[in-house]
């Protein structure tokens, strides 16, 4: 019997940690939003930079991006480096609300880095990032980027 339970809490807790795949649909798109890892686009091979900056408790950051028609794909980045602190990110596409992003979602601590893809493409047009200060201590410095 204690092996069973055992057992059980070992499948619960490896679940958990499966990182998972959210899909939002708007109509005509349907956005797949999955953890990125190290995963480098094949059309635009570098990171750029979008801004390095700093945040508090309940502070808010924003940050937009123009994605052009035909783009399929999008990795955003948000690296804190410090495990102890909590950001949260959300993504404004101009046709959907996607997230809240923790960091937990993608498995790696003090870092949120997502893969957006439609196969239809993208919805073209500004897309918003909101960095969100969820629990902080004192200043915390990050970088967002996007590829």
């Amino acid at each position: 019997m204690k092996l069973y339970r055992i057992a059980t809490v070992i499948m619960i807790a490896a679940a958990l940690l499966v990182p998972t795949v959210a899909a939002q649909g708007t109509g005509t798109h349907n956005y797949i939003v999955t953890p990125a890892g190290d995963t480098v686009l094949k059309d635009s091979p570098l990171f750029m930079p979008l801004s390095a900056g700093s945040i508090t408790q309940g502070e808010s950051d924003w940050y937009s991006l123009y994605v052009p028609a035909g783009k399929t794909e999008l990795i955003v980045d948000l690296n804190w480096g410090d495990p102890s602190d909590s950001l949260r990110l959300m993504v404004y596409a101009p046709d959907a609300v996607l997230g809240p992003y923790y960091d937990a979602y993608d498995g790696v601590n003090g870092r949120i880095r997502l893969r957006i893809k439609d196969s239809v493409g993208l919805h073209p047009g500004t897309w918003q990032f909101e960095v969100y200060g969820a629990d902080v201590t004192g200043t915390q410095s990050y970088t967002f980027t996007w590829q």
